[in-house]
């Protein structure tokens, strides 16, 4: 059983760390931000570019460390606190402050996102043993409690989104899959439930597990195909949405057999 939940963080480990390292390289390569931060239309080009570099460099080497293992433990740190402080500091004023549908659901689809990856850099983060080297970041240890739980409240919003969506989005799933609509409200259903069981721990292990699963099917099914198929001109998009996906199975999966916290 030990072996099972150690093979499942190590997947899941090794998902988030390329999806991680896929963000960054396309940040560096279009010399554009990650979608999930939409800071580029506060900048004028040359400072949006030069801050896009920086990102794309920060999301390489935060995967580049949980992929290899290398330094994981307090870059991982660092990762999930520079996302949590954008969050916390760029994304809730900006929803508040500027956007003027901050009252609208889906508005906030973006920060979720971001907040989602924080949570998966900090719980990845506490599977690591504590080392020397590591003791200038034990403040920072004090927010892995708190990973699967910041991955959790955006899942169950993106199933919400599902129910509150699923005509609009329901043409995103493949014409050969039939009952569309049940699709997207099942999935919704899976989301909201697998978010509840990690927050209030209730077969934390076989419900993200299952979520782990569910996610990595639809990077297979969904996204797959849909960078195949796409022209030039929206090859960047596909990219972003397989690499969330990815990154999403391999936090579930990370949390399915992650050790405790620490």
């Amino acid at each position: 059983m030990h072996n099972v939940m150690e093979k499942l963080f190590n997947i899941g480990r090794v998902f988030y760390g390329i999806a991680i390292i896929g963000m960054g390289l396309q940040a560096i390569y279009y010399r554009r931000f990650p979608y999930i931060l939409q800071l580029p239309e506060h900048f004028s080009k040359p400072a949006g570019m030069v801050l896009a570099l920086v990102f794309g460099l920060v999301f390489t080497v935060g995967g580049v460390s949980v992929f290899f293992e290398k330094i994981a433990r307090p870059i991982s740190l660092l990762f999930g606190a520079v996302l949590l402080l954008i969050f916390c500091f760029y994304y809730i004023p900006y929803e508040l402050l500027v956007s003027p549908n901050y009252m609208h659901f889906p508005d906030w689809e973006n920060a979720e996102k971001e907040l989602a990856f924080a949570g998966g850099a900090f719980f990845i983060a506490g599977c690591f043993s504590v080392k020397k080297e590591d003791q200038p970041f034990t403040f920072l240890a004090k927010l892995i409690p708190l990973g699967a739980v910041l991955f959790a409240i955006p899942v169950i919003s993106f199933g919400i989104l599902h129910f509150m969506l699923a005509k609009e989005a329901a043409s995103y799933i493949p014409a050969w899959i039939p009952f569309h609509l049940f699709w997207m409200y099942f999935c919704g259903a899976a989301l909201i439930g697998s978010g509840v069981s990690i927050i209030f721990k209730i077969k934390t292990g076989l419900f993200a597990m299952l979520l782990g699963i569910m996610i990595f099917i639809w990077f297979a099914v969904l996204h797959i195909p849909r960078i195949i198929a796409a022209p030039a001109a929206d090859i960047a998009g596909e990219l972003s949405s397989a690499f969330f996906a990815l990154g999403y199975s391999g936090i579930a999966f990370a949390i399915a057999g992650g050790k405790k916290a620490n």
